[in-house]
């Protein structure tokens, strides 16, 4: 991902004559744009028709003479409305939502936000490694039963241990795993980074593999990062083999999306006690019902998809938006593009 020659430039509209419409709704309300983003837009280009859809009841009707769309759904029924639709902005990283025949053989451009969320993720991913090493959620659960149980959580069969030393495997070294890689090389950790193609920022991790070598990689791990894009390789990318090939002390965390990661089988492992322990920030079903047995399993820490959820999102997804429409109406090359070929 990243910037792209702009051969549509034939497409590019001017201020005056141009129709932006932004358009989510989600249950959760940080999901949704705040009215500053477009209150921004306005005072930048006041000659550009700017459109905030608070949901999608009006979006029929808004769509016919739509030039820039910015919102993570737009379904493949609704897309031949969008009879003047040039670009797509996504307010989610993940687009698999998007992925659609008709969108992808559409010509139209796609873009999406990544690398606004790598900063709250990444400390949101130190908060779990250490909260799984020094056991953070029975001292909790301890405290909620007002008792000092300091011998109770150190006869845990995962003893309370140090990432200064360890091994931490990032899958999917991009804008997040880089950032998280930083940080973790601060703690003193060691860090191997997974690509698709075995290429990435040797800078920040002293080895980068093929995603080919996934399975080789996995039994050298104290800790296991799933960051990677959904796509249709990518799904079960951690199943029942590769979870029988980590250390039994090994800690996976998986902060991508539920379909890259067999949930059904990492219960089963914690379970057993063949894995020390995981965190999940994201699930395969969200919400996650209350009947899931990932509620009970054991040594696994749920975050509720929070981990991109910052104070900062709609200040940075502005900025963000504000700067591509730049290079949209100056007609410079265009960042941030999602390669439709490869779904991310």
């Amino acid at each position: 991902m990243g910037s792209l020659d702009s051969s549509n430039h034939m497409n590019r509209t001017k201020p005056g004559e141009t129709k932006l419409v932004i358009c989510v709704w989600h249950p959760f309300s940080e999901w949704r744009p705040k009215p500053g983003m477009a209150d921004t837009l306005r005072r930048r280009w006041p000659e550009m028709k700017v459109v905030h859809l608070p949901d999608y009841d009006r979006i029929g009707e808004e769509l016919p003479d739509t030039d820039i769309f910015v919102g993570y759904s737009l379904r493949a029924p609704q897309l031949p409305h969008a009879k003047k639709l040039k670009w797509l902005h996504s307010t989610a990283a993940g687009v698999a939502q998007l992925m659609y025949p008709e969108l992808r053989e559409s010509g139209i451009l796609v873009t999406n936000p990544s690398g606004i969320f790598s900063v709250p993720m990444a400390e949101h991913t130190i908060g779990l490694m250490i909260a799984l090493a020094r056991n953070f959620p029975d001292c909790v659960r301890y405290q909620d039963q007002s008792r000092w149980a300091q011998q109770e959580i150190w006869d845990k069969p995962q003893h309370l241990t140090e990432l200064n030393g360890r091994l931490l495997l990032i899958v999917g070294f991009g804008s997040i795993g880089r950032e998280l890689a930083r940080r973790a090389r601060v703690f003193g950790m060691r860090v191997w980074g997974v690509t698709r193609s075995g290429k990435g920022d040797g800078a920040v991790a002293e080895k980068i593999v093929p995603a080919a070598h996934l399975d080789e990689v996995l039994p050298e791990a104290d800790y296991i990062v799933i960051a990677a894009p959904e796509t249709q390789e990518t799904k079960r990318l951690i199943g029942a083999a590769q979870l029988a090939r980590m250390k039994r002390a090994a800690r996976l965390i998986n902060i991508a999306r539920g379909s890259l990661l067999d949930e059904a089988a990492l219960v089963r492992v914690l379970g057993s006690g063949a894995l020390g322990g995981a965190a999940l920030d994201v699930t395969s079903t969200e919400p996650l019902p209350p009947e899931s047995a990932l509620w009970k399993a054991p040594n696994l820490l749920l975050t509720p998809h929070t981990s991109g959820v910052s104070d900062r999102l709609w200040l940075r997804q502005t900025e963000l938006l504000v700067g591509l429409l730049e290079r949209w109406f100056d007609g410079r090359e265009m960042i941030n593009i999602v390669d439709l070929s490869r779904g991310y």
